[in-house]
């Protein structure tokens, strides 16, 4: 399928444009980071709740899953665990530039897949579950899971985990995650892309629309919402990784599994673009965090009511989200045919 020049444009001006913000926005580099992490976030919820109708408020599961896997890793290579988190001090840790990116490399890769596991293992008991059942049954297994992090004291419990300490400077740091941020919401978007133009899009489209015909047409639909989940959880767990080495500590109920949150934002942020769109969920992830970080800055103290606000004007006047309205109003630049003639006489 042939691209337009101006599409081309559009894609060449928003990678410059990313690629130049660490020197045009030095300052602002952690939010801008954060701003990619939501458009993952939006992205991947929406391959389930948007792409297959499969509400999931439970995601955020694989985001802290994730966080803790790569923390294992990093701090097992060459510590043991339980006398890292020691409170009483145990062990002085310290990392060599070898040691660290070693293991943060590793750790991101143990996340992706360790988190493509629990997707599977999970997906065979929540999948037998429909509608808001299927909502409720994954928003439990990540309350459940931030709960019980927060006993397991190996891990450092409810006292979380401090991870290993980047060698070089803050500047250095800063610029280092903004990019793994901004290369991984791109890879995310550039393959989901690509599988959505596959017999996939189709395939969790048809559930979508009816999973009891899907099933009687031949697709069998509780392999792709296999496939579907642990798509959302390798990009998830990526991101989890990366998101506790940019904080530097873990703690499982407001960093590693914030559900009311992070859990929460993903599913907002869908809606307000457009679900069961490409675009969609980015256009609504950028909205959110502008809004999101423009309130948390000029008005403290009313931010949640400023957010609920949104949500309710997103509920009420664009159920449909942007990208759906936008589309309704201006059919011809989305490519989408209209008969004036028959719209013009009522028939």
């Amino acid at each position: 399928m042939s691209v337009s020049p101006k599409v081309l444009a559009g894609y060449g001006a928003i990678l410059l444009l990313s690629l130049l913000a660490p020197v045009l926005f030095p300052n602002y580099l952690f939010q801008l980071a954060v701003l990619w992490m939501m458009i993952l976030f939006a992205l991947t919820w929406d391959i389930m709740g948007g792409q297959m109708g499969y509400n999931s408020l439970g995601n955020i599961f694989f985001f802290g899953a994730g966080m803790y896997i790569s923390a294992i890793v990093q701090v097992g290579l060459y510590y043991n665990v339980g006398e890292y988190t020691d409170p009483s001090g145990t062990i002085e840790a310290s990392f060599t530039p070898h040691q660290y990116f070693t293991g943060l490399t590793l750790g991101i890769i143990a996340a992706a897949l360790g988190c493509t596991v629990f997707s599977i293992i999970f997906g065979r008991i929540v999948f037998g579950l429909r509608g808001p059942y299927f909502a409720i049954g994954t928003l439990g297994v990540a309350l459940a899971a931030g709960e019980l992090m927060g006993t397991w004291e190996w891990v450092g419990g409810g006292g979380g985990i401090p991870m290993p300490v980047y060698p070089y400077g803050p500047d250095q740091r800063a610029r280092l995650f903004y990019y793994m941020c901004f290369v991984l919401a791109i890879v995310t978007f550039v393959f989901l892309k690509w599988l959505y133009s596959k017999r996939f899009g189709h395939a969790i489209n048809a559930i979508r629309d009816d999973e009891e015909k899907a099933e009687a047409m031949g697709i069998h639909t509780l392999r792709y919402k296999t496939i579907a989940f642990a798509v959302a959880a390798f990009f998830l767990g990526m991101s989890g990784a990366i998101f506790g080495n940019m904080i530097g500590f873990i703690e499982p109920l407001e960093v590693a599994f914030p559900t009311i949150t992070f859990g929460i934002f993903m599913v907002v942020m869908t809606l307000l673009g457009g679900k069961g769109t490409l675009w969609g969920p980015v256009l609504g992830a950028v909205v959110f965090h502008v809004v999101k970080e423009t309130t948390w800055t000029y008005m403290l103290g009313w931010q949640w009511v400023a957010l609920g606000a949104l949500i309710i004007v997103n509920i009420v006047f664009f159920q449909q989200g942007i990208l759906g309205w936008a589309a309704e109003k201006w059919p011809e630049r989305f490519g989408i045919v209209v008969d004036k003639s028959r719209t013009a006489g009522g028939r």
